[in-house]
């Protein structure tokens, strides 16, 4: 808020401040004795905060009671200084100044793309020809300045996209929601959108459900794993991808996950034994990379088990193996060397320089 000079007082600044705190919601939503979701989120103003889980985790929910659509059972919405959603009282999501933005653009058929982007503005009572060049100014932001006349059917699928992210942020709304914005697009159109998203949201406050661990480094400040309708894990992302506290999040990241015990400096799981200096006795995880497994080597640590599944990669296959279960990275040229089929035995070894043992 600014004075007629042009400065901004302390007081108002402080009012500003607290009126733009960001959002912050505890959900509780059931769905009767099958699912509950138990979740509190908070976002800070300007800040991006990722959602990743498996399927059926409660991701869409969670949006869909942050954006108005579905009632609480308990718990709050709270956006800046309002109160959107309480049990029995929902703010209608066309009022709660926030904007859901999902696989598919959903852009209205018989409209051009920049009567698309100014259609929520003339809702809310912008002038035409004000709406217009809001419109016009972001396509051109979102790298399409000469789509404005052209209506969807005329686009690709990767244009449609951009189209409704320029709608998604032509009313300046307080909070974007993003369900999985990029799952449809192909790899190269992904990246791209990625890095238009990057710089968009860099200035809004956001939750982005994802699926791809690339989404949540790229895109946000801190993700939030959520299993089964409860939070597991909630901080910085890559704090969370270099410690994940279970094996959905390892997989995310790329990693195994062990689960054992810590006794006296040395961790243990089946036949595994692995130093864990500075780790306290209790519960703790080996963490390492399926690359780090070599098979048929005898090493340091050592052990047998047997295949479960073997999966083609680019650069070779992924074997996955029981007790303990994990996954390996073999390269063509050893692969050739000790093929493995699903039942077969096989020696396993590790270095453990290329192991980190975190407690929990």
């Amino acid at each position: 808020m600014a004075t007629r000079g042009g400065a901004v007082s302390p007081a108002s600044a402080e009012r500003e401040d607290r009126s733009r705190s960001g959002a912050d919601a505890r959900i509780v939503v059931r769905r009767g004795t099958r699912f509950t979701l138990q979740a509190a989120v908070t976002v800070a103003d300007g800040e991006t905060v990722a959602v990743m889980g498996p399927s059926g985790a409660g991701k869409s929910t969670l949006l869909g009671a942050l954006a108005g659509l579905i009632p609480l059972d308990e718990g709050h919405v709270r956006l800046d200084d309002r109160d959107l959603s309480a049990p029995g009282r929902t703010v209608e999501a066309s009022r709660r100044d926030t904007v859901l933005l999902g696989q598919d653009p959903r852009l209205f058929p018989h409209l051009s793309a920049g009567e698309n982007v100014a259609f929520g503005l003339r809702a809310h009572g912008t002038p035409r020809a004000e709406a217009a060049a809001r419109a016009a100014e972001l396509l051109a932001r979102v790298g399409l300045p000469d789509a404005a006349p052209h209506r969807p059917a005329a686009l690709s699928g990767g244009q449609q996209q951009r189209v409704a992210i320029a709608r998604a942020l032509a009313a300046s709304p307080r909070l974007v929601l993003l369900d999985e914005p990029l799952t449809s697009l192909d790899t190269g159109t992904a990246g791209e959108i990625r890095s238009l998203l990057a710089e968009l949201l860099a200035q809004v406050t956001c939750v982005l459900v994802t699926h791809d661990a690339v989404d949540a480094v790229a895109l946000a400040d801190r993700l939030c794993i959520l299993e089964a309708g409860r939070v597991t894990q909630l901080g910085a992302v890559r704090e969370v991808f270099a410690a994940p506290a279970t094996s959905f999040v390892a997989e995310q990241a790329g990693l195994n996950r062990v689960d054992g015990i810590v006794i006296g400096g040395v961790w243990s799981a089946d036949a595994l034994r692995l130093p864990a200096p500075g780790v306290t006795d209790g519960a703790g995880a080996a963490v390492f990379a399926p690359g780090a497994v070599r098979v048929g080597v005898a090493g340091e640590v050592s052990w047998r088990t047997r295949v479960t599944r073997v999966d083609q990669t680019v650069g070779g296959v992924r074997v996955h193996t029981e007790s303990p279960l994990l996954a390996v990275d073999v390269p063509l040229g050893r692969w050739a060397q000790h093929p493995l089929v699903p039942g077969a035995d096989v020696e396993l070894s590790l270095d453990p320089a290329a192991v980190r043992v975190i407690a929990g």
